[in-house]
């Protein structure tokens, strides 16, 4: 979390988090003592932010840095990231949604299982990240075509009307380039956006996506 943070963070918020660092090995070097075992216990939730000149130091909650930070601020990149995130996820449940009737293979279905069980969550948790923000999921005069990976009508009337291996193949096929362009997606927000929850968010879908392509990528060849 604290390399995600000196990552995201500017002045006055790098320094809390070198602070917070400090103060964890030092929690961690002072033994057994009654403190220390309340600080591991506690997973570190608060830093030491140096104050104004002529101020003393204050200790903050971590959603109180990140507030003072500026990072719990989301910009117009974190916003249109999740929007065209809760699409993307969108689309890969109407894939997976075929598999079940169509596909011949039993790994494929545990991919398909796997996906759903990640992705439908996610759009949850998204939906609700807008409505925190007091932001419409739905943006006036954008194309959700647009948005890479994402399968045009042509090719999921295609899958549509496959059967058992072919099925499969397409799938797979369909589904490795759907990932891509999520990660593709995350990537770009680590580097445009301002939101910790965000950020947090697009790791989740790096890693977790990065990994299925591996696996679908093993089945496929």
């Amino acid at each position: 979390m604290i390399c995600r943070q000196v990552r995201r963070f500017r002045g006055f918020a790098l320094i809390v988090v070198v602070s917070a660092a400090v103060l964890a090995s030092a929690g961690c070097d002072g033994g057994g003592g009654a403190n220390g075992s309340k600080d591991r216990a506690g997973g570190g939730g608060s830093v030491v932010a140096p104050g104004k000149p002529g101020e003393p130091a204050r200790t903050l909650s971590a959603s109180q840095a990140a507030k003072e930070a500026g990072v719990d601020t989301p910009n117009s990149a974190d916003v249109r990231y999740v929007r065209l995130m809760i699409q993307h996820h969108a689309q890969a449940l109407v894939l997976t949604q075929l598999v079940p009737s169509r596909s011949g293979s039993a790994a494929v279905k545990r991919i398909a299982e796997r996906i759903t069980a990640a992705q439908q969550p996610e759009i949850g948790a998204m939906r609700g990240w807008l409505s925190r923000h007091g932001r419409p999921e739905q943006a006036d005069g954008h194309d959700h075509g647009a948005m890479p990976g994402m399968a045009t009508a042509g090719q999921l009337k295609q899958l549509r009307a496959a059967k058992g291996t072919a099925f499969d193949q397409l799938f797979l096929k369909r589904m490795i380039t759907h990932h891509q362009g999520a990660v593709t997606m995350a990537t770009a927000v680590l580097s445009e956006g301002n939101n910790v929850q965000v950020e947090e968010m697009a790791d989740d879908v790096i890693a977790q996506q990065t990994a299925e392509i591996g696996r679908m990528r093993a089945l496929s060849s």
